[in-house]
């Protein structure tokens, strides 16, 4: 028998989700769009309300919510959500704080509806590859190289910049989902932030890890030309380069991995399985290190950041 399908809102209707939401969830048979939420922005052809709670109030058959605005207001509409019995997809990073996110656990629990921590990342073509070799292959030491252009993949986005909005650990978060996915466990040692002096969000930055093996991760978001967005291991069986953010697995120079692009379908049928097994996937693992990042950081004034 076929699955019912998923009746589904959106909250927030910015660049994520016309880029890659509704492109997944229109190629996606469990799924109907019923409506959206949002103040500035619609979907042409779907019932479009300015705020979640006049979404939920107006279309009581929504099964589950897609939140999609900026962290810093995501709790709000997550709890209004789980609230009404809605199953939940967050997208990343899950909140602004961790302690907001476990409270969103505990509800989705109470309410006995799935909350889904959405890190596209982790669902890049290579990264399993990658973990299944760290696995037998086990990292002496290993690296994050994350540097890309902000003014390119995020242009005048000003909440990014905001207090809770990140910044350079925006991009970052993606690479920590999937090193807390492939390496053994690790935690925060130090960290060096750049804050422009015209921001509340840093431009760059520098942490090292701790917990077994040495682990560095270096952050740009100044970077023109070829973006790059690496994790690189060394291991008994060659050097390993996790790369593209996701997309390329080689060994000592060799390609043994690379597929097509498939984050967002694959999050969207993800979060069909945790809503038909009635189970939740909520890891806050990625959001916690960018948090210590921040309590131990040492904070660096740099130049200002105009768009």
């Amino acid at each position: 028998m076929a699955a019912s399908p998923i009746r589904l809102g959106i909250v927030g209707v910015g660049k994520i989700v016309r880029d890659q939401h509704l492109p997944a969830i229109a190629k996606n048979p469990r799924y109907r769009l019923l409506a959206t939420a949002s103040p500035h922005s619609k979907v042409d052809g779907v019932p479009s309300f300015p705020t979640i709670e006049a979404m939920l109030a107006a279309t009581k058959d929504i099964d589950a919510v897609s939140l999609c605005q900026p962290p810093q207001v995501r709790y709000r509409a997550a709890r209004a959500a789980l609230e009404a019995g809605k199953h939940v997809f967050l997208e990343k990073p899950p909140g602004a704080t961790v302690s907001e996110v476990e409270d969103l656990k505990a509800l989705a629990a109470a309410k006995g509806v799935s909350l889904f921590a959405s890190w596209h990342s982790r669902y890049a073509p290579a990264v399993e590859a990658a973990r299944t070799f760290l696995a037998a292959n086990p990292a002496r030491s290993a690296a994050i190289i994350w540097k890309e252009d902000v003014r390119r993949w995020h242009p005048g986005q000003a909440w990014i910049w905001a207090a809770g909005g990140f910044g350079v650990f925006d991009p970052g978060i993606n690479a920590l989902s999937i090193a807390t996915h492939i390496l053994p466990p690790f935690f925060v040692a130090d960290a060096v932030l750049d804050f422009p002096e015209n921001r509340d969000a840093p431009v760059a930055a520098r942490v090292t890890f701790d917990g077994g093996l040495p682990l560095s991760m270096d952050l740009d978001w100044l970077q023109t030309g070829p973006q790059t967005w690496d994790i690189v291991a060394d291991t008994a069986a060659g050097r390993m380069v996790l790369s593209s953010g996701g997309a390329k697995l080689a060994v000592d120079g060799r390609l043994v991995h690379e597929e097509p692009e498939a984050e967002y379908p694959n999050l969207y049928r993800r979060f069909a399985a945790i809503i038909d097994s009635g189970t939740s996937d909520a890891d806050v693992a990625p959001l916690q290190h960018v948090a210590d990042a921040f309590m131990l950081g040492k904070r660096q004034v740099v130049a200002p950041f105009f768009d």
